[in-house]
This record gives structure tokens, sequence and C-alpha cells, in this order.
């Protein structure tokens, strides 16, 4: 990247930055799964057997949106400190795919198969598709670390 040196970047400069990031990138991917998975635990018949998927969809938004929200924007602050390194990793492109991906379902089929009336079957599979599409995201994050960057 011409006229632009990694150093400079405060996350690459300032010794705790980088890490505090990292805390605050996993803490919001936490919160943000955290919720979708509740909702999906429901769809699946597990979890909290006195709340309807729809209810704990309602009562889970607006934190799932805050995850979200915060996971990405740390996530982008993290990209800036090697872009290279991320854009060459095939691990991380496919992060970012089955992140998009499940951020799509998240707030289409997955909102859908919550509400009353929703078939049984079509919903609790609609559980179990967000929740390896989520869990894949993770893994993605985790085996990103343990791959090599492409260049």
């Amino acid at each position: 990247m011409a006229g632009y040196d990694l150093a400079d970047n405060p996350l690459n400069k300032i010794e705790w930055a980088f890490a505090a990031t990292e805390c605050v990138h996993i803490a919001s991917m936490a919160l943000s799964i955290g919720t979708i998975a509740i909702v999906d635990m429901s769809l699946l018949g597990l979890g909290l057997k006195g709340q309807s998927p729809a209810k704990l969809l309602r009562s889970t938004e607006l934190l799932t949106m805050t995850g979200l929200t915060v996971v990405i924007s740390s996530g982008f602050a993290l990209f800036t400190t090697d872009p290279l390194r991320y854009y060459y990793s095939p691990t991380f492109r496919l992060k970012m795919v089955l992140l998009l991906v499940g951020i799509l379902y998240n707030y289409t089929i997955h909102r859908r198969m919550t509400q009353p009336g929703s078939a049984p079957v079509p919903a609790k599979a609609a559980g179990a598709v967000s929740l390896a599409l989520w869990v894949s995201v993770i893994f993605c994050g985790l085996f990103f670390a343990f791959t090599p960057g492409g260049y």
C-alpha cells in the first residue's frame, strides 16, 4: 500500500491496543452469536422451554444487533493491522463469506422460522443451519492464526 506504513497504525504502535481490540472483538462475537444461539436452541426444542422462539428473538434482537455492529467494527480495525495477510488468507476469506451468509440468513430465513405457525421440521432445520454457520465463523477465526497468510 503506497504511502501507508503499517507501523503508523495505532493497533501496531501501542503495545496493548491490538490485544484490547481483540478482546472487544471476541466479547462482541460472543454476545451476538450467543443471543442467536439462544433462539436457535429454542427452534431446536432445547434450552428455555417456557419461551417461544419469537419472544426470545424479540428479547435478544437489540443485543444481537449491538454485538454484530461492534464485532464488525472491531474486526475492521484488526484487519487494518495487516490487510495483505488477511486478504490473502483463504481462512479469513471463508470467514467473511460465512459471516455474510450468517447475517443474511439470520435476518431472513431464521427470523421467518421463529414466527408462530412455522412448521416444526423446517424451524428445527433453520436452527441447526444457523448454529452450523455461526460455529463455522468462529472456527475460521480461530484457525486463521494457524494457517499461512498467503504472501
